[in-house]
């Protein structure tokens, strides 16, 4: 097995994070679908707005990237971010003072 498959610097997490309008009901629409696609690509929610996605390798990021770009709506701003999983690794995250630990990694199996 390569031992650079696992690297934490080679794992990465895709961040996508959004502040769309929903002053009418096509807006609110667009918003609606916008979420639904992200997480019918497999994105969880991280906090409001803010969804992200484990990807074992870079090129499997770039393929969830581009498939977000696909489907950004008309109205409204849409940041997308790339990070090794040793960054993820770093955040700090906090609820009410209270230091939280962040989601669970996930295991990639190998089968031969």
């Amino acid at each position: 097995m390569n031992a650079e498959r696992f690297n934490a610097y080679r794992i990465m997490w895709v961040i996508v994070l959004y502040d769309l309008p929903t002053e009418t009901k096509t807006m609110r629409r667009a918003a609606n679908l916008f979420r639904k696609r992200l997480e019918d690509d497999g994105f969880a929610l991280f906090q409001f707005s803010i969804y992200i996605r484990h990807c074992p390798s870079r090129e499997n990021a770039q393929v969830h990237i581009k498939r977000v770009k696909a489907i950004l709506p008309k109205q409204g701003k849409v940041a997308i971010m790339s990070i090794t999983d040793k960054q993820f690794g770093d955040i700090e995250i906090f609820f009410a003072r209270t230091k939280e630990e962040p989601p669970p990694t996930f295991q990639q199996l190998e089968l031969f």
